[in-house]
């Protein structure tokens, strides 16, 4: 087997938008990737401020001190979520913004930084400029182009938004990992799955799974929508 890639994207939520000024976090939403795939072991956590919400902030995201104040402090949970990110890529959507407040909240407690705690940290904003320059690339315009739903996203919180980068992430990523199969990993419905480890080709015993006639119409209606959005038929498809 491979060497095991464990990644976490994260967000947080906050009383205002300037650390500098003694603002604080008030929720963190961690989602766990292992290998590039979701293994919903995630970390949510609201937190007492200890002081109040900027009307600005909470309007985004619809919470207040009143909602917060029988949460723990962020030095009740700091341990839970160090442990949790200890190792890990962590991947942010503009990074230095919740870095920052992170690195504030470390700094009150003695704690040095989030980053030395982690094995680096990934602006996925900076991804996006990168890949889309000249274009929109906030969260809500790179599920759009992506097409990771998110209608239910009225209010920002943290988990949703760790939940759509990761597959914002994904998609944006797609084609680097790697393809060999591992003789020996399986998947839940009993298929061979990627492994990282440089295994021959092709590997013996590959199963081939066939797609259901509902995968197909899922890809079928994604072809149609990507038509659709550039407005353009794509020959493969016809």
């Amino acid at each position: 087997m491979g060497e095991v890639t464990r990644q976490v994207v994260l967000d947080t939520e906050t009383t205002g938008l300037e650390a500098s000024k003694g603002h604080r976090i008030i929720e963190i939403g961690c989602v766990e990737m292992v290998n590039r795939r979701i293994t919903r072991n995630n970390l949510h956590l609201y937190i007492n401020p200890e002081r109040e919400v900027d009307e600005g902030a909470a309007a985004v995201h619809g919470m207040t001190w009143d909602d917060l104040r029988d949460k723990p402090t962020f030095a009740q949970i700091v341990d839970q979520f160090l442990d949790f990110c200890r190792g890990a890529e962590i991947i942010i959507h503009n990074a230095s913004f919740d870095t920052g407040f992170l690195d504030a909240e470390l700094a009150r407690l003695g704690r040095g930084t989030f980053a030395s705690h982690v094995a680096c940290v990934t602006d996925s904003l900076a991804m996006a400029r990168e890949r889309y320059p000249g274009k929109r690339n906030n969260l809500d315009a790179l599920c759009e182009r992506l097409m990771v739903p998110n209608k239910h996203r009225t209010l920002h919180g943290a988990l949703l938004d760790s939940e759509l980068l990761a597959e914002v992430y994904l998609g944006m990523t797609r084609g680097q990992g790697s393809f060999d199969i591992g003789s020996s990993a399986e998947d839940d419905e009993g298929g061979a799955v990627a492994d990282a480890g440089g295994g021959r080709w092709p590997p013996t015993g590959l199963r081939v799974r066939l797609a259901t006639d509902a995968e197909r119409q899922l890809h079928e209606q994604g072809l149609v929508a990507l038509e659709k959005q550039f407005k353009s038929s794509m020959r493969w498809h016809h």
